[in-house]
């Protein structure tokens, strides 16, 4: 054995081995970025960063009391006796940010406005989300209640995901306190999960879909890839070629004619319309991968069979679909992830019974808030995928493969 032959095995493979996990790092971090944020609250996602989880946070509020209240009540809250934000009695009047809100909107004696450098937001709901943490940081100053840090983690991001909470503080906080202004579509049971603004609907919809969308284009692959590798016909290879130059055209080029044609036959927003378009869009690619790994398999396996005297249909079910276990295995995990992730064609023709990924962007408000909560929202969303990926990741190397070497 070569003297240093280990060291130079090991510096040839460095160059690779960097590049994988430097990749690895790029995936990772924003993907764990993503993950501590959906465990966080509205105001630790709005004021900080992720990495800031590991590190002392400030009190909730204090940042925005100092800015807007400071310099009037200071920074204990007690520069102004009439109005001692230290004292908890004074701080039990406000319960809540809007009725915080009302006060502070009445100008003073002199006819100053209350808040005046910076003034508050003009937007009645900004003003709420603004004043949320401030009267948060009064029940910390007084010792009446607050929270103490930023970045305490909790499932709330979560809960406001299911049930398509968007109010001003989350929907478990305002189940606890009664705030019926931002739940007039829940009643605060576990009903609220299967309502259609949440992810719970969304949920056993892209089930639906999913689920008939992939076997549909299996069941009839399996048929045609049989027909294509072991039964002879005119044209054969003329039509399969057909089908690998199928593969080619985006789908995208169909969405418009054949949504149309939906709405005229009665398909439009139908679990029905979707199941054929993924079925149809899925077809060449299931046939081009079965029929190469039928293919594949031993022909005299299949003649022994035939002169034992079983027809084509026996060799199928008996003989072609056992041994194709791994290649079926692989296309169900490939169509299923597509169609799970996909959003174009769900938003397109289910436009009423929306899908996870459509349902993400629902989440968010008009003015581009609520985004935190999409951090919990993108998590329950490919829970499933990521379950099927690693469970049977095994079977996409066998589907990749599938065909490649003629037996």
């Amino acid at each position: 054995m070569k003297p240093f032959s280990g060291l130079n095995r090991f510096l040839r493979r460095l160059p690779l081995n960097l590049i994988v996990i430097f990749l690895i790092v790029i995936w990772f971090i924003p993907t764990f970025g993503v993950f501590v944020s959906s465990f966080r609250s509205r105001e630790a996602v709005r004021t900080s960063g992720w990495w800031t989880v590991f590190q002392k946070q400030p009190v909730v509020g204090e940042a925005e009391y100092n800015e807007y209240c400071a310099s009037c009540h200071g920074a204990d809250g007690s520069e102004i006796p009439e109005a001692d934000l230290s004292d908890p009695v004074v701080v039990e009047n406000y319960p809540r940010s809007n009725r915080l809100l009302a006060y502070l909107k009445k100008p003073l004696q002199n006819g100053e406005p209350h808040v005046q450098d910076p003034s508050l937001p003009e937007n009645p709901n900004e003003a709420l989300e603004l004043l949320a943490p401030i009267l948060d940081y009064m029940g910390t100053l007084s010792g009446s209640g607050g929270s103490q840090e930023v970045a305490a983690l909790s499932l709330r991001n979560y809960a406001d995901a299911l049930v398509g909470y968007k109010g001003t503080q989350d929907y478990l906080t305002d189940c606890e306190e009664g705030v019926e202004s931002t739940l007039a579509k829940f009643d605060c049971n576990l009903s609220d999960i299967i309502k259609p603004e949440g992810m719970g609907r969304a949920f056993i919809n892209t089930l639906i879909v999913t689920i008939v969308a992939s076997v549909l284009p299996i069941l009839f692959a399996a048929f045609a890839a049989y027909a294509f590798a072991w039964m002879d016909f005119p044209g054969r290879m003329w039509i399969f070629a057909l089908l690998v130059g199928l593969q080619i055209i985006p789908l995208q080029m169909a969405l418009i004619p054949i949504s149309q044609l939906y709405t005229r036959v009665g398909l439009a927003n139908t679990f029905w319309g979707i199941w054929i378009f993924h079925t149809a869009f899925g077809l060449p690619y299931a046939i081009y991968l079965m029929r190469n790994f039928l293919g594949s398999l031993p022909r005299e396996i299949f003649e022994s069979v035939y002169i034992d005297g079983a027809s084509h249909w026996t060799a199928f079910w008996k003989l072609a679909m056992p041994l194709s276990i791994p290649a079926i295995a692989s296309l169900a995990i490939f169509q299923f992830i597509w169609i799970w992730n996909d959003f174009l064609v769900a938003k397109i023709f289910l436009t009423g019974k929306p899908v996870l990924t459509v349902q993400i962007t629902n989440l968010i408000d008009p003015r581009g808030g609520n985004w935190h909560i999409m951090t919990g929202a993108a998590f329950l969303s490919f829970i499933v995928p990521m379950i099927v990926f690693f469970g049977l990741q095994r079977f996409f190397v066998r589907g990749l493969t599938a065909g490649s070497v003629k037996g």
